[in-house]
C-alpha cells in the first residue's frame, strides 16, 4: 500500500479505523500538503476487490462533503460496510484489498450513444425517479450497447424507456 496514490492510502486507513476501532478518520495534514487537489470537492467512488472479485464500490456523481479528502473517506466505508450486494467487510479481508479511487469530473447531457466511449467515459441514466451510474471501463462489458444496457438493467430502466443520458470522465487512482 505503501506505493498506492495518496487518496488510495486514504481509502484503506479510513477502511482500517472503522473496522477495527469504529470511529471515522479525519483527513492528515500531510494529505493536503502532498495533494493540492485533496481540498476541491468532486464526486468519488471506492471500489474494493479481493482475489480479483468485487467486494464493494459506493460513490457519489457529485460532491457531497467540504473537500475530496472527506469524500474519499466516506465512501471508502461505504464501500466497506454499506453496499447492499455484499456483507460488511471483515477486519480479516483487509490483507489483500485492492483498493481503487475514481474521482469523477463533471457530467454533461449526451444527446445519444454515439457520443460515448465504454473505455473513456463513465454513464448516468435518468427515467423519472430511477437513476443508474456506471463507471466506464468495467471488465466484461465491451460496448457501449452492453454499457447502457447494464446502467438500464441496473435501475429497472426498461429497453425502450426514454432516458436523460449523461456522461462523465474519471481519474483512476491505485
Amino acid at each position: 500500500m505503501s506505493d498506492s496514490h495518496p487518496l488510495v492510502r486514504l481509502a484503506a486507513q479510513a477502511i482500517e479505523v472503522y473496522l477495527t476501532e469504529e470511529r471515522i478518520i479525519d483527513p492528515p495534514d500531510s494529505l493536503f500538503a502532498e495533494m493540492t487537489g485533496a481540498l476541491k470537492p468532486a464526486g468519488v467512488f471506492v471500489c474494493l476487490k479481493r482475489e480479483d472479485r468485487l467486494r464493494g464500490c459506493i460513490g457519489t456523481t457529485e460532491p457531497m462533503h467540504e473537500t475530496l479528502a472527506v469524500e474519499v473517506i466516506r465512501n471508502a466505508i461505504g464501500a466497506a460496510t454499506r453496499d447492499p450486494r455484499f456483507p460488511s467487510l471483515e477486519p480479516y479481508e483487509l490483507e489483500g484489498l485492492d483498493i481503487t479511487v475514481d474521482v469523477l469530473g463533471p457530467a454533461e447531457a449526451v444527446g445519444g450513444p454515439g457520443e460515448l466511449d465504454h473505455t473513456r467515459y463513465g454513464v448516468i441514466l435518468r427515467a423519472g425517479d430511477r437513476r443508474s451510474v456506471l463507471l466506464p471501463d468495467i471488465e466484461g462489458v465491451d460496448s457501449v450497447r452492453e454499457q447502457l444496457a447494464l446502467a438500464r438493467q441496473k435501475a429497472g430502466i426498461g429497453p425502450e424507456d426514454p432516458v436523460e443520458l449523461l456522461r462523465f470522465e474519471i481519474v483512476r487512482y491505485r
